[in-house]
């Protein structure tokens, strides 16, 4: 396996110390456990989110909650809280570490404690589970990402919608497996209509000729940070164009790179073994981020 991915990250050695939040109480990640009967480990069944600590501050805290009701209203699951509520849940949890800058968050409801190990909702008779690690991880990758194409689609609404964060990735893993076997780190996934999509892990941006392209939304992942770069360039004047495109126009791109919570812009230096643009972060890959952070915060 490659050791280079969009969540790449630096060694820590606290995070083998950190106190993690299940079902409100706050316990060593040593004590940190779910019932083998839990949903969310038997079938999948659960809704997640992430999130980015800068200096105190989660970024964009109001579209991740937000977010993640959606995705509860989705799969009609209660969380049994309040969006107050999960914040303070969440804070709880930065407090108990300690932590000000330079960490991610991981939110994770599943739909609790099945009677028997079977699918159907109704046999999850304690729940839900919530589960909120954070962690100590500043992005840290030794090179720009190489991405595969691979057969694995970003699918319909109908089968699995890939707006919904749910803890059923086996899709993009697979898809993930497929590109490594390539060579490549990641994958670069298409829709059903055969037009460049996503990855298995982010959203992906090309850039032609100073324009921003992207794909139309229809069949990719929510992504906030992939909303906020959109903003952010139409802002300061950056035609973007959320658009269908092919392969052909992904080849002849002068940039590539992909946005996520955790990586901000990560830059792609090849894909399907041809290099893209000649400097990795590209300018406009670079004035993006620059743009991106002052957003979440004019001082850093």
């Amino acid at each position: 396996m490659n050791d280079v991915c969009t969540h790449s990250s630096l060694d820590d050695e606290r995070n083998e110390h950190i106190n993690i939040y299940v079902n409100g109480d706050i316990v060593h990640r040593s004590e940190a456990k779910v019932s083998v009967y839990d949903s969310g480990f038997m079938l999948g069944d659960g809704i997640w989110e992430g999130l980015r600590l800068y200096q105190g501050k989660w970024a964009f805290l109001d579209e991740h909650i937000n977010r993640l009701f959606e995705a509860a209203l989705a799969i009609d699951l209660d969380l049994g809280m309040t969006k107050g509520e999960v914040i303070n849940a969440l804070e709880t949890t930065r407090q108990a570490n300690n932590m000000h800058d330079d960490v991610y968050a991981r939110l994770m409801f599943t739909r609790g404690i099945k009677s028997k190990p079977f699918q159907h909702p109704a046999l999850s008779k304690q729940g839900p589970t919530l589960v909120i690690i954070c962690e100590h991880s500043k992005p840290a990758i030794s090179r720009p990402i190489k991405l595969a194409t691979v057969p694995h689609l970003r699918g319909l609404p109908m089968t699995q919608d890939p707006k919904l964060n749910s803890h059923s990735k086996l899709n993009c893993i697979l898809a993930c497996i497929a590109a490594e076997k390539c060579g490549a780190d990641e994958a670069l996934m298409l829709d059903i209509h055969g037009f460049v999509n996503t990855t298995n892990a982010c959203n992906f941006f090309i850039v032609r000729q100073g324009e921003v392209w992207t794909s139309t939304g229809d069949y990719c992942m929510n992504g906030i940070t992939r909303q906020k770069v959109i903003e952010v360039c139409r802002h300061h004047g950056v035609t973007v164009r959320e658009k269908n495109f092919s392969l052909v126009d992904t080849y002849g791109a002068d940039e590539a790179f992909l946005t996520g919570t955790f990586g901000a812009q990560t830059p792609v230096s090849h894909i399907d073994g041809r290099q893209i643009g000649e400097n990795h972060p590209g300018p406009m890959t670079q004035q993006i981020r620059q743009w991106y952070f002052d957003l979440i915060n004019p001082t850093l």
